[in-house]
């Protein structure tokens, strides 16, 4: 980590802290949270919806922003992610949004080399097309080069 962010992430816990003594506990709980992001990968599966409660449930716990990173194809999920974001509203979650076009793989390593502060990545397992033994080994080499804890949900996760 570089200086600069260190010194960055130094004032923001001070500002925060300065706050929270003054009385002000939402502001400071604002500065910390956007600190702190999950990233959640939207694929526009029916399947989405585990991996979303999973990053809601996660976020509130550690008090951490959900970043949305929404790569489906159409606006078949529309309405799910509308409620989702509903949901996030009524339980001071923050969020955000970004569409993005192109594979499932590229597109969260463009996210997460833009944004630093993503504590890890939860997508549902079933949208990383993972067919083979072979898929599985070429593609954990890849997820370990991002840097990032990447939390797989599952269909046999809820049940």
């Amino acid at each position: 980590m570089h200086v600069k962010e260190l010194m960055k992430q130094f004032q923001e816990i001070m500002s925060a802290t300065a706050f929270a003594e003054e009385g002000e506990f939402n502001a400071a709980k604002d500065i910390l949270q956007k600190r702190r992001k999950v990233l959640l990968v939207l694929t526009g599966m029916e399947t989405d919806m585990k991996a979303a409660r999973y990053a809601l449930n996660t976020s509130k716990r550690i008090g951490a922003g959900i970043e949305i990173l929404y790569l489906a194809k159409n606006n078949t999920e529309q309405t799910f992610l509308e409620g989702y974001m509903k949901e996030l509203k009524t339980k001071g979650i923050e969020y955000q949004i970004t569409q993005c076009e192109g594979s499932v793989k590229d597109g969260i390593a463009r996210f997460i080399e833009k944004e630093k502060d993503i504590q890890f990545v939860v997508i549902d397992s079933a949208d990383l097309g993972l067919r083979s033994a072979k898929d599985q080994k070429a593609a954990l080499e890849e997820w370990e080069r991002l840097k990032c804890p990447v939390v797989l949900v599952s269909e046999l996760a809820g049940q």
